[in-house]
């Protein structure tokens, strides 16, 4: 990690024109937190995996996971629950951005243990609203 210890900001949204919006919306409210993002499920797993192997302090909640529900190959739903049952990485924050507004998803995220669950909307102007709180959320949250 940076001198600073700051934290890092995962994002997996296989949606190319999303992660876009995400992140500009991120940035747009200050937010200048290293963001990486993946486009799908397994890649950011895999990179949460070789983390605790490195002996980032991942447990020390360096990350924050958002996670879109329906990507290729290993869904955010999946990546959720291996989060959170595995050791070294269950107290990461985890943060369900997605379109899936079914209550049942939005329950079991939650049984699975997402801190957040956020449904995107369709128009534009309330996508870059919800981002815009989302970043300042992000700004003064301590973690």
């Amino acid at each position: 990690m940076d001198d600073n210890n700051e934290i890092v900001i995962l994002i997996a949204e296989d949606d190319d024109g999303h992660a876009e919006l995400i992140v500009e919306g991120l940035r747009d409210t200050g937010l200048k937190n290293k963001i990486i993002r993946f486009d799908n499920g397994q890649d950011i797993w895999d990179y949460l995996v070789e983390a605790c192997k490195e002996g980032i302090p991942v447990n020390n909640k360096e990350f924050i996971v958002m996670l879109d529900i329906n990507m290729p190959r290993v869904d955010g739903t999946e990546v959720l629950r291996r989060i959170k049952n595995q050791k070294c990485m269950k107290n990461i924050p985890v943060i369900m951005l997605t379109t899936t507004d079914d209550p049942r998803e939005i329950e079991k995220c939650y049984q699975f243990g997402c801190n957040v669950y956020i449904t995107k909307p369709v128009e534009f102007i309330k996508f870059a609203e919800t981002l815009q709180k989302l970043g300042f959320f992000l700004q003064i949250i301590k973690v």
